[in-house]
């Protein structure tokens, strides 16, 4: 728990802009909607005027790339293999502002990511660590696996000092990216990066990034878990965020074959549940495609017919990828004479 005051990092809303003119955001267009409450705290709340920033570790307990190399089932990140860390955090930071304003008095607020708050940049400011090359906070403490809360108050509290970047000359979080989404130190393209395509991208998968993603179904902790500064990490990680071991590595075929309420029994108080089952799905078949193992082709083509234009359109990718020349021939004259959505036709019709 560190703080710092209201205004304390002035150059975050012109690094918001050049990030958003470049239009690195994606289809996040809540980013640029937000932008002016984004600016600073007191553009969000004018009578703010201390914030405390809360650091809560998630890291795991081994290296979560090992789940990459199983290419029959499905890697999901870290931090989304247990319950939605907004309920667990949100929950304690308001216990945690009640007290507080029981013992000390003025007006108190809580957020936990979910409002437009830099707390990056707040977080570095307090001195709970710095903004490492890969755009995340890195403590020396808990390496780069802290979840960030946020306690604006009225009040006037002691100010810590900011942190100093302790990256050096290491790239090895931006050397880890698969799909090379750091077009500079300290810089994210958001449009290349698999946690964005995966969660946040609501069409389809670029053609040109598919075969990067590998079996990452929701998330990649690739450049996090690169990170040196992990190997100093103090032990602590809350019981309430503890994983659950049927997400560590999941097969690939019986995610596939959720529908809506299997997904969501599958997922109930999980993050991954927010992006629905079609996305869901869409990221299972992008895996399967990728996976080189013909015995989930079944997986696939059981897919082809799915409600679902993004499904069905990773079901052909992933179906193109797996089958023969013989069984593809015939799956395509099949599927192309009934199917009606340009974006699957052009599956149909592009490269694999």
């Amino acid at each position: 728990m560190r703080v710092a005051a209201a205004d304390a990092i002035p150059e975050a809303a012109q690094r918001l802009r050049e990030f958003l003119a470049a239009g690195r955001n994606g289809t996040m267009d809540w980013l640029a909607d937000t932008e002016s409450r984004r600016s600073s705290p007191r553009a969000l709340w004018p009578e703010v005027s201390s914030v405390v920033m809360l650091g809560f570790n998630y890291g795991p307990e081994g290296d979560p790339r090992a789940a990459q190399a199983e290419r029959e089932r499905g890697a999901i990140s870290v931090y989304a293999r247990g319950r939605d860390y907004h309920d667990v955090l949100k929950g304690r930071l308001k216990t945690l502002a009640s007290r507080f304003k029981a013992r000390f008095g003025g007006e108190v607020k809580v957020f936990v990511d979910t409002a437009p708050v830099m707390e990056k940049p707040l977080a570095a400011a307090a001195g709970l660590g710095w903004q490492g090359k890969h755009t995340n906070l890195v403590s020396r403490e808990f390496g780069s696996w802290l979840f960030l809360g946020a306690l604006f108050t009225t009040l006037e509290l002691p100010r810590d000092e900011a942190a100093e970047d302790a990256c050096g000359s290491c790239r090895a979080c931006l050397d880890a990216c698969p799909t090379a989404a750091f077009p500079a130190p300290y810089q994210l393209d958001a449009r290349r990066c698999i946690s964005y395509l995966t969660i946040e991208h609501a069409g389809p998968i670029p053609r040109d990034l598919r075969l990067a993603i590998g079996n990452r179904i929701y998330g990649c902790d690739d450049c996090l878990a690169a990170c040196p500064w992990n190997k100093f990490a103090v032990a602590g990680r809350d019981a309430r965020l503890a994983a659950r071991a049927d997400l560590a590595a999941p097969p690939l075929a019986e995610l596939a074959a959720l529908d809506e309420a299997a997904f969501r029994a599958r997922f109930p108080a999980s993050p991954v549940k927010r992006i629905g089952r079609d996305r869901f799905v869409r990221n299972v078949l992008v895996a399967i495609g990728n996976s080189g193992a013909p015995t989930l082709l079944p997986s696939a083509e059981a897919l082809l017919d799915d409600p679902s234009p993004a499904v069905r359109g990773a079901a052909v990718w992933a179906v193109r990828r797996l089958a023969g020349e013989g069984v593809l021939a015939g799956l395509r004259a099949d599927h192309m004479l009934r199917e009606a959505d340009p974006g699957v036709l052009a599956e149909w019709e592009g490269a694999p």
